[in-house]
């Protein structure tokens, strides 16, 4: 699997941030953050968001944090995804 670097939190430096992906392979956006705390995993566990969506984190998913500065790397990642039509 190759992954097309995006970006990276411009103000953590260049260990451990988040960073931005696409994977075209598989047509995905790959995020790295910071692992959602407990009491957000609660938070999240007992919201529900819509009728058709059920509360809660199923198995094999997780939620990450980043930080809002970053939505110019996201956008980016989305305008990368899809010109390449993933």
């Amino acid at each position: 699997m190759e992954l097309d670097f995006i970006g990276i939190d411009p103000e953590t430096g260049k260990d451990g941030s988040p960073t931005v992906w696409v994977d075209h392979e598989r047509g995905e956006i790959v995020i790295q953050g910071w692992s959602g705390s407990e009491e957000l995993m609660a938070t999240i566990s007992g919201t529900s968001w819509a009728a058709d969506h059920t509360p809660g984190i199923p198995e094999g998913e997780t939620v990450n944090r980043i930080p809002a500065r970053m939505v110019p790397i996201l956008r980016e990642a989305c305008n990368v995804a899809e010109r390449a039509g993933l």
